[in-house]
């Protein structure tokens, strides 16, 4: 799993691999952003590592969250994917498998006959 990050106004996500089945770093992330005033809720998800905070964007800018996250270690912004970068991520391996699908299914109908019907199917 890598660093992600998907931030509109009031609204930021972060997910990272330092977070993933890591009670600890729930709990210091939850008492670092309480902290900050601004910021109206924070959900982590330890099964897939992310971290939702959604806060005022007048009284907190997202790049000083995303700051003390990166200062405490919880994100690595030179290892982080952009919501496009990670779309076309998933988009490429939901592809690789529904490729391998097909191609599986091509060659098992293939072999279910005999030779000649693997010709038929190849011309």
């Amino acid at each position: 799993m890598s660093y992600y990050i998907h931030d509109v106004p009031g609204r930021l996500r972060i997910k990272s691999p330092v977070v993933r089945r890591n009670d600890h770093a729930a709990s210091e992330i939850r008492k670092a952003l309480s902290e900050i005033s601004g910021i109206a809720t924070v959900d982590i998800n330890l099964t897939t590592g992310s971290i939702l905070i959604n806060y005022n964007p007048k009284a907190v800018k997202s790049r000083d969250v995303v700051a003390l996250l990166q200062r405490k270690g919880y994100y690595d912004g030179a290892k982080a994917m952009t919501n496009d970068e990670y779309i076309k991520t998933a988009a490429s391996k939901a592809g690789s498998v529904l490729g391998r699908a097909v191609l599986g299914t091509f060659v098992e109908k293939a072999f279910e006959g005999s030779a000649l019907s693997l010709l038929g199917i190849l011309l």
